[in-house]
């Protein structure tokens, strides 16, 4: 998979996210929550504006490189907003937390922060420098996808059903038009070309008579989806109040903050129950059977997903913010952090899988199944 340059003048217009960000922290009409919303609304409009002049000829030619760049401004702000909450910087984003959306100073809000000011933040400067190069970036949109529809599956339902729920401001309905963004984003990069391959029609054939023990890397795969489905299974069970005795000492010894009134880890866990589990189940089949040619898509997709829950999730267990009765005690510190990282680790393996070699995926013609003598015919 070819990595598309960064955007220069992308990284320019989001870094001015700073002086535009410390300057609105010493607006002191900035008190109100209705006026941040406007604000954010009114800078958002101006950025697009910009963006639009600027750049035409890019957004002409496809209109998320606007959704990117606006959204490299976002990242570099939920930057801001992270490193200030962890007191490495001061005098930016203030005013924000305080009025706008103060569910971004909890543990989970912070990492998501982290998450979208780093990891969202490169793809979108390699998505805009593909836009901007004409090439190709498919595969880097469909892991963006993911990540950024886990986020918001997972963060904005949990403000309203968490301890948080009586601190929504304006500014959270501004968030909920962010929920139309990977709806229209998912329908134009699905509908993108996929990257052509050179396997011809008998070598895809000849991949796809091989069985599982020819394919030790698919066997290992599936023995890891199938106990990864039982441990979404496993934490489902425990954050719906599974009455036995491994789900108690579970909760209490290993994962307290599946405990945690914030509601953002039970979100998480139920999210890994419905959609992570069928995908496991539906994963393994398809690296068993071949021809399952949507696996490659949904495989980048899910490793997103999978990667952005479970780094909120696995800093937010351990962070200060989080209560100290919810934290990962020290004696577990060990399983609960090698779990938990292998079950990231392994939606990446399967989508690197997916890319690396993906003849067993496709469809061969049906003439490829006949022999050169029919062929000829």
């Amino acid at each position: 998979m070819d990595i598309p340059p960064l955007a220069s003048k992308t990284t320019a217009m989001s870094l001015g996210a700073l002086p535009v960000s410390y300057a609105l922290n010493h607006v002191s009409v900035l008190s109100q929550p209705l006026c941040v919303v406007l604000m954010s609304a009114l800078i958002l409009g101006l950025l697009f504006m910009a963006i639009y002049s600027l750049s035409h000829g890019e957004i002409t030619y496809d209109p998320l490189y606007a959704v990117f760049v606006i959204f490299s401004f976002t990242s570099v702000v939920d930057l801001i907003i992270a490193l200030q909450e962890d007191g490495y910087v001061m005098g930016f984003m203030d005013f924000y937390t305080k009025e706008g959306e103060p569910y971004l100073r909890t543990a989970h809000g912070i990492f998501i922060c982290y998450w979208d000011g780093t990891v969202h933040y490169l793809l979108y400067l390699a998505m805009a420098g593909a836009i901007r190069k004409r090439k190709r970036y498919r595969n880097l949109g469909l892991y963006w996808l993911g990540s950024f529809a886990m986020s918001l599956l997972v963060f904005l339902p949990g403000n309203i059903l968490g301890k948080y729920s009586s601190e929504i401001r304006p500014a959270f309905f501004l968030t909920i038009l962010y929920m139309l963004v990977p709806c229209w984003a998912g329908v134009r990069i699905f509908s993108q070309s996929r990257t052509p391959t050179s396997y011809t029609p008998d070598m895809v054939q000849e991949e796809q008579k091989k069985g599982l023990l020819q394919r030790p890397a698919d066997l290992t795969l599936i023995i890891y989806l199938i106990l990864a489905a039982f441990f979404a299974l496993f934490r489902g069970l425990v954050v719906l109040d599974c009455p036995t005795d491994a789900c108690f000492i579970y909760i209490y010894q290993y994962e307290p903050y599946l405990r945690d009134p914030v509601a953002y880890p039970k979100l998480q866990m139920l999210m890994y129950l419905f959609y992570a589990l069928p995908f496991y189940c539906l994963a393994a089949y398809a690296l068993t059977f071949p021809g399952c040619s949507w696996l490659p898509d949904w495989a980048l997709v899910f490793a997103g997903a999978i990667g952005q829950a479970q780094f909120s999730h696995m800093g937010a267990s351990m962070h200060l913010r989080t209560p100290f009765t919810y934290r990962v005690p020290e004696d577990t510190w060990t399983t609960f952090f090698l779990s938990n990282m292998l079950f990231a680790l392994g939606p990446h393996l399967l989508a690197f899988r997916c890319l690396w070699r993906p003849a067993f995926f496709l469809q061969a013609p049906p003439w490829a199944s006949e022999g050169p003598g029919k062929k000829q015919q």
